[in-house]
């Protein structure tokens, strides 16, 4: 039989199985099941040929009974509404076990950014924020940056929101430049808090990281911190590195200085000096004794989980292990680190901005890292606490500490 990789389909059935072990009220569940608000609308962008081109966004509000929604906005060819979708729920669960005081959203427009010009991405970002700038805001849903989107397209959506609501709120969206009320530290955050859920499970299994072997699939802002922060902080060996255009071995492991130096001067992992040139299902399949997917969804599957060999899976990629594969992982004893807490990291920086934003009062980015040590330690031990206790598999304990938070402020409200 065929598996299942629509993205939504597979963040229902991982809800399904943890409403199943919480005995969950089948209202609860039928509500949590679908997200309470999307919407879709279209883009017209004045291309610098003259010409108009029509492009479609998305943005869900998945539940919003914990807080204002939060999520990113996705610039990418493949985006779908299921996408989001999945993505937006992912993100109602990862605010809950971090313990935010957030709800889960999240944006995308299916287009190629690297395909359009400086000035026609500026347009597409400033008509995103029109036609759905009604329903965001501090209060409502903060988006912020995910994949293909960055600094600079945030600084261009809070200016079209800020000019369209006649005053300044820059809590609305988060990742900005520091000139504009970003978090210090916002960065490298989201690979920051993976770096603490590894360096916490080495603890829990009694695991030296320090020499250590790893591979990270996918070379952006958050695979790249990845790498500079597995070696400095915690000492791993990264022998496998990889994005989208290939992958390179190298046994003696990748100098993250040097790595960084090629990929601002070539853009892509290929033709790196040092390291043999594998394919991206190859570097899946190191002998490794950590592996980070960082990049999309769906990259661990039925078809390769098998071949799997890595002690430690840290996600932190949204959505990078199918169901299928997860029950490969368990029955081989794998130590998973579910993506909705190994990669809330940049969610908690977000959290971290939008209140000093709201306050107008900064703090420096010891104090930013600090904050984030403490919050991603107890969310780890909150989780990995949930799955000795109840013996279930990593993903299910986290599913049931978040689910049971939104279910529990979803019927103080009175919704359900």
């Amino acid at each position: 039989m065929t598996e299942n990789l629509n993205p939504f389909a597979i963040a229902q059935a991982q809800l399904d199985e943890a409403a199943a072990v919480l005995q969950l009220d089948p209202d609860m569940h039928a509500f949590l099941r679908q997200p309470m608000r999307e919407y879709h609308f279209t883009i017209p962008v004045r291309m610098d040929d003259g010409r108009t081109r029509v492009f479609q966004g998305y943005r869900v509000q998945y539940n919003d009974a914990r807080g204002p929604a939060k999520g990113g906005v996705r610039f990418h060819p493949d985006e779908t509404i299921d996408t989001v979708r999945a993505l937006a729920a992912w993100m109602t669960w990862k605010t809950a076990v971090a313990n935010l005081p957030l709800g889960g959203g999240k944006g995308g427009v299916p287009c190629n950014p690297r395909e359009l010009s400086r000035n026609e991405l500026e347009r597409l970002s400033r008509g995103y924020i029109r036609a759905i700038y009604q329903e965001v805001g501090l209060f409502k849903d903060s988006p912020a940056p995910d994949v293909n989107t960055n600094a600079q397209i945030m600084s261009w959506m809070l200016d079209e929101y800020e000019t369209l609501v006649g005053h300044k709120e820059p809590g609305t969206i988060t990742g900005k430049p520091l000139e504009l009320g970003g978090s210090a530290g916002r960065p490298p955050a989201t690979a920051m808090g993976g770096i603490v859920t590894i360096r916490e499970t080495g603890k829990v299994l009694g695991m030296n990281m320090e020499g250590a072997t790893c591979a990270i699939q996918g070379y952006g802002n958050v695979g790249s911190h990845a790498h500079q922060l597995a070696t400095k902080v915690l000492g791993l060996k990264v022998v496998g590195i990889g994005d989208e255009f290939g992958a390179l071995y190298n046994p003696n492991g990748f100098d993250p200085d040097e790595v960084a130096a090629h990929m601002r001067e070539a853009g892509r992992i290929p033709g790196f000096k040092d390291g043999d040139a594998i394919s991206n299902s190859e570097l899946l399949e190191l002998d490794v004794d950590v592996l980070i997917p960082a990049a999309i969804e769906n990259q661990l599957t039925g078809q390769n989980a098998a071949n799997i060999k890595a002690r430690v899976i840290a996600e932190l990629a949204n959505g990078p292990t199918t169901p299928e594969a997860d029950e490969i992982f368990n029955d081989k004893d794998i130590y998973i680190i579910p993506d909705f807490l190994c990669n809330a990291g940049g969610v908690t920086v977000s959290y971290f901005e939008m209140v000093q934003n709201a306050y107008q009062f900064y703090w420096d980015a010891d104090l930013v890292q600090q904050r984030l040590d403490a919050s991603m330690t107890t969310a780890f031990h909150a989780v990995h606490n949930m799955a000795q206790r109840k013996n279930v598999p990593n993903r299910v304990a986290a599913y049931l500490v978040a689910v049971d938070r939104v279910a529990q402020a979803v019927r103080l409200r009175g919704w359900v």
